[in-house]
Formats: C-alpha cells, sequence, structure tokens
C-alpha cells in the first residue's frame, strides 16, 4: 500500500500539471506520513540531497556555459564546422550536428544547445531553401550530444545518485565515443533526407580559410580540454574544473574576444541562478523520493521481479531501456536520473553490467526522452526557435529519432564503446 501512496500522489500531482520537484516532495510527504515516521524525515533528506560537495559543479559548469552562449562562441564554433562539412550533402544540416558536437563540449546543456545554435541555424537554413522542420528535427536531436561530451552536469548527477562511488572522471571520458558515434549517426540520417529532398550543398571555402576560423575558436575550444585534461589527469577535480571553466569562459568571453558587455554578464548570472535552483530543487525532492524507494525495498524487489522474467542480460538491457524510454516522454531528465538509478543500477549489475557504462546508456536514452513529446523540452526549444509546432516537427523527425535508438542500441549491447576510452586513461 505504500508504493501505492508514493506513485500514486506522484501521478496525480503530475498529471495536474504540478511541477515536478513538488511533486516528488508531496509524494514523498504523504508516504512518510502514510508510513507513520517523522515528517521531519523528508526535510532532512532533502537537504543532505544537495548537501554533496561535487552538486558544486553543476551551478558553475551551468554559469560558464552561459558565458559563452552570450559570448559569441556559439558563432565561431558554427563557423568552424561551416567551413568543414558545409560541403557534404544537406550541408547546413552536417554544420548544424558538427556544431552541436564542439558546442556540446563547452556548454554540456541540451537545451542550451538546441537554443543557441538554433537561434544561429534555423533563419539560415530557412532562407536557403530547407525545410523548416528538418532544421528543427536536426537542432533537436544533435541537441543529445551535449549530454554525452564532457561536462555534463547530468553523469555528475548520475554519479551521486549511484551513491558518490562511480568516478566522474571515467563518465565524462566514456561518454565521449558514444556522443561522436551518435553524431556520425545523425550525420548519416541528415545525408538521406537532404539528398531526398535535393537540399544543397555549401562550398568549401579552402583549408587557409578553415584554418583561420579554427584560429579564431581555439581559445574556446581550450576549454574542453581544460576540462577534460585536468579532470582525467587528476590535477583538479570536477568542481574544481567548474570554477576554472567560469572564470576561463568570462576570461575569454571579456578579455579575449570583447563580447561579453555588462548587460550579457548580468543575463548569464540571472540565467545560470534560475536553472541552478530549479536543478538543485529537483535534486533535494528527487533524494527524498529514492530514499523512500531504497527504505521500501523497491530495488530489491525489481531485481527479483527482473529475474522471474529473464536472466538473460541481452533481455534485461532491452526492458530497462522501454522502460526508461516511456518514462522520458512524461519528466525532466535530472530528477529521472536520481530516481531511476537506485532503482535501475542494482538490476544492471546484478546482470553484469559496468556501472560506468550503464550511466552512459541511462543519460543517452534519458536525453532522448528529452526530444520526444509530450514532455520535451528540448523539442519545445526547438520548435519555439524554429517557431513551427511540436506536430509538424514529430511529423518527419523519425529518421532522426531511428538515428538516436540506433546509436543507444549499439551503446547498449557494445560496452566498450563506453569502456574502451577511460581504460586507456588508467
Amino acid at each position: 500500500m505504500e508504493l501505492w501512496v508514493l506513485f500514486g500522489s506522484f501521478s496525480l500531482l503530475l498529471i495536474i500539471g504540478t511541477p515536478v520537484a513538488f511533486c516528488l516532495g508531496a509524494a514523498s510527504f504523504a508516504t512518510v506520513l502514510y508510513l507513520g515516521l517523522p515528517p521531519v524525515v523528508v526535510f532532512q533528506r532533502l537537504n543532505s540531497g544537495v548537501s554533496v560537495f561535487a552538486l558544486m559543479a553543476i551551478p558553475f559548469f551551468i554559469f560558464a556555459g552561459e558565458l559563452m552562449v552570450r559570448g559569441d562562441i556559439a558563432r565561431r564554433l558554427i563557423a568552424v564546422a561551416g567551413a568543414a562539412v558545409g560541403h557534404v550533402r544537406g550541408g547546413l544540416g552536417q554544420v548544424n550536428i558538427a556544431s552541436s558536437v564542439l558546442f556540446g563540449g563547452i556548454s554540456g546543456s541540451a537545451a542550451a544547445d538546441a537554443s543557441a545554435i538554433g537561434g544561429l541555424m534555423i533563419p539560415q537554413m530557412k532562407a536557403r531553401g530547407y525545410g523548416v522542420d528538418y532544421g528543427v528535427n536536426i537542432t533537436v536531436v544533435s541537441a543529445i550530444i551535449a549530454l554525452m561530451i564532457p561536462p555534463s552536469h547530468n553523469m555528475i548527477i548520475y554519479s551521486i545518485a549511484g551513491g558518490g562511488r562511480i568516478s566522474i572522471a571515467d563518465l565524462f571520458t566514456a561518454g565521449i565515443v558514444p556522443g561522436i558515434l551518435l553524431a556520425l549517426s545523425l550525420g548519416v540520417a541528415a545525408y538521406v533526407v537532404a539528398k531526398r529532398r535535393d537540399y544543397p550543398t555549401e562550398p568549401f571555402p579552402g583549408w587557409n580559410a578553415l584554418g583561420r576560423l579554427l584560429i579564431n575558436a581555439i581559445p574556446g575550444l581550450l576549454l574542453i580540454a581544460i576540462i577534460f585534461g585536468g579532470v582525467r589527469s587528476g590535477v583538479f577535480t570536477a568542481s574544481e574544473s567548474s570554477c576554472i571553466a567560469a572564470v576561463y569562459a568570462l576570461g575569454v568571453t571579456t578579455i579575449g574576444y570583447r563580447t561579453m558587455g555588462w548587460g550579457d554578464f548580468l543575463g548569464a548570472v540571472q540565467a545560470a541562478v534560475r536553472t541552478t535552483a530549479m536543478v538543485l530543487l529537483v535534486i533535494g525532492c528527487a533524494a527524498a523520493f529514492g530514499w523512500l524507494l531504497a527504505y521500501l525495498k523497491v530495488p530489491a524487489t525489481m531485481i527479483a521481479l527482473m529475474q522471474r522474467v529473464s536472466d538473460n542480460p541481452i533481455v534485461v538491457l532491452l526492458l530497462i531501456n522501454v522502460i526508461l524510454l516511456i518514462l522520458g516522454t512524461f519528466m525532466d531528465m535530472s530528477p529521472l536520473i536520481v530516481i531511476t538509478t537506485p532503482i535501475f543500477l542494482p538490476v544492471a549489475s546484478a546482470f553484469g553490467v559496468d556501472p560506468v557504462h550503464f550511466g552512459v546508456i541511462l543519460v543517452l536514452n534519458l536525453g532522448i526522452g528529452l526530444c520526444t513529446p509530450p514532455v520535451g523540452a528540448v523539442l519545445f526549444v526547438g520548435c519555439a526557435v524554429g517557431k513551427i509546432s511540436v506536430g509538424q516537427a514529430v511529423k518527419t523527425i523519425w529518421p532522426f529519432y531511428g538515428a538516436a535508438f540506433a546509436t543507444l542500441m549499439l551503446v547498449t549491447y557494445v560496452p566498450a564503446l563506453s569502456l574502451w576510452l577511460p581504460s586507456v586513461f588508467r
């Protein structure tokens, strides 16, 4: 009955449109009262959920990403991508995907990627004869790449939700190859759709022009090397690297490029504070919800249930992926990571799946959910930028969904794609 109270109150509040953080908190409070536990337990778990030092990385990575978005970095990265891959069929579509790879390594946010890249690329694509739905679809699905390539604050949330024992450096490293694989698969889908619709290519500007654009973008690209190299080498932790990233981003945009005005800086601060507050409130309430799941022995029950269904890891992983894909259509990514990690990580581990490998599966899977209605936050951002309805976008997004799902299946069943690179650095 306790689980009915927990999940029933949560589902009811979610259906009537209550913000997800309050759904989690209220459901936890109602369940604690039903169990006869002191109500203060909910607030204690909420406080302990956000009082984790590693979470300090999240506000600074968000702030660094906001500075880069508002400091003209996106335009420079798009220029590099355009010179490098614009001559491939569906040129601007390929540029969009390549830009997401470069910008994702700076922002770490799918929503920021869709807003920044989409705001620059979709109008250009529309002006050159591309369908708006094509531009929106590529922008939305390629934004998932930002979740895979460091710095991904969702990887940090997963590490903490997994008990803080999973190496953030390994998670950052493990997402690189799957992120590149996702970009390549989306590039193939973009090529096929562009060829079918007879979209144009862009002229190759020459190696000299590409070199000049690359040199111009180096200060922004160096942020990727600083974050990844510093964390991976052990020179500083993920939390320390986030502070360095914020200071470096501020220096590049104000002193290097001189594109950051006082108004832009204040806007970046306000946006970072607002986003951080939302993320941490969700994490805290989800921590209370997750504690109740553990208290009610949901993970152990789930393991037993999965073992009764099948003892084949292939089947179990497929079931987990299907459940996560369904959940991802109704809830945002951060709370789902905190809620589902304590449930499914023990199940995956019981069937021999490495926690780092499972983290990549989880983040990629829930990233697809961000592009899927009815609660696809990144899909809404892309449609708002492209000024089309969600229905118009979803009608033609299926080739890109297919590419993302194919990548998810490869990452799920070929562990080396996630685990090879971390093993190289050990």
